[in-house]
C-alpha cells in the first residue's frame, strides 16, 4: 500500500458495481482493496491498515451490519461508510449507533459520494490528531512529578 493515498476498503457483492467504483476512487487518490464478503473484509484488515471502509449491508455471509460492528471494534480509527440500495430509516438509526460515519443509498452520485470519503478521512485523520495531542499533554502533566525512565515509558505508549 501506498503511504501517501488514502487506504480504502470497499465491500460489496455487485462486482460490476464494485469494480467500477474502485477504479474511479483509484483515479481520485484512494489505495483500494475491494472484496465481495464481509468476511474477506474482516480478513483484509487484519492484514493492512485503512482509513475508511465502504460497505453494503446486503452481502452474501456476514451481511454488512455485523461486518460494521466487527471492523469498528477491531479497529476503532475505520471510519466506516455504508452505502446500499436496500435502506431503512431503521436500519440507518442501527448503523449510526454501531459507529457508521454515513449511510448512503445506491444509486449515489460520485461526487457526494467522494465528499463522504473525504469528510470520513478528515474525521479519523482529527480523531487520531486529538487523541495524540490528549496524549501528549497527560504526559508533560506526568514528567513533572515522575523519573525520566518513568517518563520513557510514558513516551513509549504515545507510539502505540
Amino acid at each position: 500500500m501506498d503511504e501517501k493515498l488514502i487506504n480504502l476498503l470497499i465491500v460489496d457483492d455487485e462486482e460490476t458495481f464494485l469494480w467500477a467504483i474502485a477504479k474511479r476512487l483509484e483515479t481520485r487518490g484512494f489505495n483500494v482493496v475491494a472484496v465481495t464478503r464481509g468476511e474477506a473484509a474482516i480478513a483484509e484488515a487484519q492484514k493492512q491498515p485503512f482509513d475508511i471502509a465502504l460497505v453494503d449491508l446486503r452481502i452474501p455471509g456476514m451481511n454488512g451490519e455485523e461486518t460494521l460492528r466487527i471492523l469498528k471494534q477491531e479497529h476503532p480509527w475505520l471510519e466506516v461508510v455504508i452505502l446500499t440500495g436496500h435502506g431503512s430509516v431503521e436500519s440507518a438509526v442501527e448503523c449510526t449507533k454501531d459507529g457508521a460515519h454515513s449511510y448512503l443509498q445506491k444509486p449515489c452520485e460520485f461526487d457526494r459520494l467522494l465528499a463522504v470519503l473525504t469528510e470520513a478521512y478528515k474525521k479519523k485523520v482529527m480523531n487520531k490528531l486529538k487523541t495524540r495531542e490528549e496524549r501528549m499533554n497527560e504526559l508533560i502533566d506526568y514528567s513533572q512529578f515522575s523519573t525520566p525512565l518513568a517518563i520513557l515509558r510514558k513516551i513509549r505508549q504515545l507510539d502505540e
